[in-house]
């Protein structure tokens, strides 16, 4: 499934039960990290990085070294993300349910 979210990224989930997200706005950690300006105001949005967040469908974040993102990635290491999140085989390595981290229930 795909799934855009707000004018500055987006999301897949495989059949595995893995999304990832891919956000490059204002306040995600990428070269706009620090705009000031309203993705959904914007007809195109670019950055030459992006953040990932990945999790599983136990709503249980993937752990990037005591983080739950990945910041200032190129298109190449987004796309090997996206490569590795779609195997079968894959596994979440974080502990923490999506809510127990913000409060809410992810989409």
């Amino acid at each position: 499934m795909f799934r855009t979210t707000n004018g500055k990224g987006f999301q897949i989930t495989f059949e595995n039960g893995v999304t990832i997200s891919v956000q490059w706005g204002p306040g995600n950690y990428c070269d706009n990290y620090n705009e000031n300006f309203k993705p959904r105001e914007q007809p195109v949005v670019r950055s030459r990085t992006a953040e990932i967040a990945i999790w599983d469908r136990g709503h249980c974040w993937h752990d990037f070294g005591g983080d739950q993102v990945e910041g200032n990635l190129t298109p190449n290491q987004v796309s090997e993300w996206i490569h590795k999140v779609s195997q079968p085989d894959f596994e979440v390595t974080g502990e923490r349910p999506f809510f127990e981290l913000w409060g809410v229930e992810p989409e």
